[in-house]
């Protein structure tokens, strides 16, 4: 008996992955349907779904649940949801599916059907569908409003891009997903699903498990999070993405070697597990966290790290907006329709050279100038650009990986700082 905390949902995990004789027969089906092209978004979404991540959701959500997620954080049926998982086609490809028909999800990249859905609902995503859907989940309070929003937001937030980019007609539906494309291979051993890591909780005996979120390789001040994590709880998920990020980001399988290398050296491996999963970054802030908490109850963590700017971009959000929003989200009466996972908040974090160690914001007295200010984006602009890293920013261990990594690249990305990344 698992004494980890549920699924999320109050269905424990709905997976929709298919295997054995079942998923050839629906592989052989697959080829003779109408196939759509989907995106790497909706391929991650896909895999999640497939594999319970997205628990409870058994497919893309309709236009009740994409508009109650917009307004409430409520999918339909009144569970907790923080972000809409859509699938967007062209309007040639709406105007040739009927609701009731069966349809092929293609991945071109690797020439690979994903998955095969039964279209319930076809809804619009007009011009103005998308703005609302930028505005309710991408908007915070670095841009508190609309005005100065979209001043910046097509050009420099990543997230607003890609909803805007989104094609005009939605379909809704439940999938069945044949393929978790190229992850159990190419991060064998890390790639979990949710019934993976938790099985490998319930071996270690534990049952409160925190996550830390990564899409930077581990720098000292998330070190210093995991290490305040594991005081606190029975042990620590490094969960990374292994999907898509925007450019300038450093890949998947470098973050992996980083995170290898520090467990190895700075923790006591048995209270740590890494993991990865196969979503493509939002950007979407708050919201962003509130998701990560969502699907991480999936994965079997009770509790979610939520430092500074978290999953944010530029200076869209507030420094700890993604700490204030768990505060205000709605608690669904049925308690397995109410998110669990709870946040694990912490300041920000620093090397101070007066406490000589790291510190935060809540224990260090000392100024600005006698603190070693840590982001991932500091330390990306700075490799990128071959300028020299200040000390006590990360380990030795993990700096020769990543300027073994920058000095491979024969084109450079700018990396831009903001506000959270410099402390001003």
């Amino acid at each position: 008996m698992s004494n980890l905390i549920p699924p999320h949902g109050g269905k424990g995990l709905t997976c929709c992955l298919l295997e054995g004789p079942e998923l050839e027969a629906e592989k052989k089906k697959a080829e003779g349907l109408k196939k759509v092209t989907i995106s790497p978004r909706v391929k991650g979404d896909l895999i999640m779904i497939g594999i319970g991540g997205f628990s409870p959701l058994t497919g893309f959500m309709t236009k009740a649940d994409w508009k109650g997620v917009c307004d409430d954080f409520l999918l339909a049926d009144g569970t907790f949801w923080p972000v809409p998982v859509t699938l967007d086609v062209t309007k040639e490809d709406a105007n040739a599916i009927n609701d009731g028909d069966e349809i092929a999800l293609y991945d071109p990249e690797n020439d690979e059907i994903m998955a095969t859905m039964k279209v319930t609902e076809k809804f619009a995503m007009t011009e103005a569908d998308k703005i609302y859907e930028s505005e309710k989940v991408y908007m915070g309070e670095g841009t508190p409003t609309a005005e100065e929003f979209w001043k910046i937001a097509k050009e420099d937030h990543p997230g607003v891009q890609m909803v805007m980019n989104q094609k005009d007609v939605n379909l809704a539906g439940p999938v069945k997903v044949l393929s978790e494309g190229e992850y159990p291979t190419e991060f064998a051993g890390v790639y979990h699903r949710p019934e993976e890591s938790r099985a490998i909780f319930d071996e270690k005996g534990w049952t409160e498990v925190a996550a830390l979120q990564l899409r930077n390789p581990m720098h000292r001040s998330h070190e210093y999070l995991c290490k305040i994590a594991v005081e606190v709880c029975d042990g620590v998920y490094i969960h990374s993405l292994v999907g898509n990020l925007k450019p300038g980001d450093i890949p998947a399988d470098v973050r992996v070697k980083c995170i290898d290398a520090l467990v190895k050296n700075y923790f006591v491996e048995s209270n740590v597990v890494q993991g990865g999963y196969p979503l493509d970054m939002r950007y979407a802030g708050p919201r962003e966290a509130l998701l990560h908490a969502t699907f991480r109850q999936n994965y079997g963590c009770s509790r979610m790290i939520i430092g500074r700017d978290h999953a944010g971009v530029g200076d869209f959000y507030g420094m700890f907006e993604a700490q204030t929003i768990f505060n205000k989200i709605p608690t669904p009466a049925e308690p397995g329709k109410a998110l669990l996972c709870t946040p694990l908040k912490i300041d920000w974090t620093f090397y101070c050279y007066k406490c000589d160690g790291m510190a935060s914001l809540r224990t260090c007295p000392h100024a600005k100038e006698d603190r070693v200010l840590l982001s991932g984006t500091m330390l990306r602009k700075g490799l990128s650009e071959g300028t020299e890293i200040p000390d006590h920013f990360g380990r030795e261990e993990v700096l020769e990986i990543l300027r073994e990594y920058y000095g491979s690249l024969t084109e450079k990305v700018e990396v831009k700082l903001h506000g959270a990344a410099t402390g001003e």
